[in-house]
């Protein structure tokens, strides 16, 4: 797999996400229901990116699907991954078909109240090596409902803030900074990215089980990267974190 420079992604995202993002227009991605789904990829082993659904709240669905299709697209053109692009798997945690993705997304923790059977479901997802991203959620009130969430699925896990020297942050691309901004109005008020983990075992020396963004929305950055919405110094680094997650989750 090839290690490149940040500007190559910078490239990738103006010549390949612009072009994406207006033919996601056409077929209707940006006037979809956000909360509605496509049907789920055919499985035949290429990766395919997986969202994770979860009932009472539709902040599942953020960003959907265009995040995913940006990122496929670009994963596609810089690695060695094989990636559905135009498609793409929602499951919930108790959903056995989610067995066959080793990385899963799950967005909008903060409004995440599973199940017991979700709740069973996602702890066997990681205890059979599974890799969780979580992301976009702020503030002190979604971090206690996520926390709740998570100790109920890992009573004993150990949530370990990161710091820029962990593996996860060297996978493919070398990220020199974790000081990400929120994107939007919170972020232009100083609001920035905080990156935690959950190891296998609680042991540091073992795989990372779960990554968590707290403080910020990588896939908000990912899903508008074609429009002049947000800095693009921010929206080529939210590109970075998530190509080495995606990375991590299939090498580790």
């Amino acid at each position: 797999m090839r290690r490149c420079h940040a500007v190559v992604v910078l490239a990738a995202i103006i010549l390949i996400a612009l072009p994406l993002a207006a033919a996601s227009q056409r077929r209707g991605f940006f006037g979809y229901n956000r909360f509605g789904r496509y049907p789920n990829a055919t499985y035949d082993g290429r990766f395919t990116f997986v969202r994770a659904e979860y009932s009472t709240y539709g902040g599942w669905a953020a960003d959907y699907p265009v995040m995913e299709r940006n990122l496929m697209t670009i994963l596609k053109e810089i690695t060695e991954l094989k990636p559905w692009t135009d498609a793409s798997n929602v499951h919930t945690f108790d959903d056995p078909g989610l067995l066959r993705f080793p990385v899963a997304y799950l967005s909008e923790p903060g409004y995440w109240h599973p199940s017991e059977t979700e709740v069973t479901g996602l702890r066997e997802y990681l205890a059979k090596g599974g890799f969780l991203i979580v992301d976009d959620f702020h503030f002190p009130p979604e971090w206690a409902v996520f926390e709740r969430a998570m100790r109920r699925v890992l009573p004993a896990a150990k949530i370990e803030r990161l710091e820029l020297g962990h593996p996860i942050f060297h996978t493919f691309f070398e990220i020199d900074t974790l000081r990400v901004p929120y994107p939007g109005y919170l972020g232009d008020r100083g609001l920035m990215a905080e990156f935690f983990g959950i190891h296998e075992g609680n042991d540091p020396s073992r795989p990372l089980s779960v990554i968590i963004n707290y403080n910020v929305d990588l896939g908000d950055y990912v899903e508008w990267s074609a429009q002049d919405l947000y800095n693009p110094q921010s929206t080529n680094e939210a590109y970075k974190f998530m190509v080495n997650y995606v990375m991590y989750g299939m090498t580790h």
